[in-house]
């Protein structure tokens, strides 16, 4: 009985992937670039997304797995971390391949990925997915999130950029 009350009250504390906000775990996101406690806790957050649940927190959930790699101790687990993460995100990818903030969290992943790892394939397609795709974007948060990545990503010239301006 007592095991029972433990789980129940376990899994309201973590939260489950719909009780999850998206413009929160945006805002994280953005945070926890360079920050391994603002990466591990944004990894806490997303630990119970599975690929079932909403596509854009998978891309999340993949994307901070590759940033965990950064902090785990050993190559092997460095790979594991960073196969598990690209695994996530390529899948979302796959499953809503026409959201523009999936594409973008993906190359923001290859744009910041060590070379040795070849996961930069998709670094143009992506590029140009958003460029052809961002002024389609309904959801505001997200369309801020694409914007704000696009204006300091170095994937964007200055003329790509001043397509953003002002949106």
């Amino acid at each position: 009985m007592k095991i029972s009350y433990l789980l129940i009250l376990l899994s309201l504390t973590l939260g489950t992937p719909s009780q999850i906000d998206v413009s929160e775990v945006r805002t994280a996101y953005i945070k926890a670039s360079g920050d391994e406690q603002a990466v591990e806790q944004l990894n806490s957050k997303l630990i119970s997304v599975t690929t079932t649940d909403v596509k854009v927190l998978v891309a999340y959930k993949g994307a901070v797995g590759t940033m965990m790699a950064k902090y785990a101790k050993g190559l092997k687990d460095k790979k594991s971390l960073f196969k598990e993460g690209v695994s996530l995100l390529d899948y979302a990818v796959t499953s809503d391949s026409l959201n523009v903030e999936i594409r973008c969290i993906r190359l923001s992943v290859q744009e910041n990925a060590p070379k040795i790892t070849g996961y930069k394939k998709n670094i143009d397609d992506d590029k140009a997915f958003i460029l052809k795709n961002y002024n389609s974007m309904t959801d505001e948060g997200a369309k801020k999130f694409v914007k704000g990545y696009a204006l300091r990503s170095k994937v964007f010239n200055d003329n790509e950029r001043q397509l953003f301006q002002g949106l």
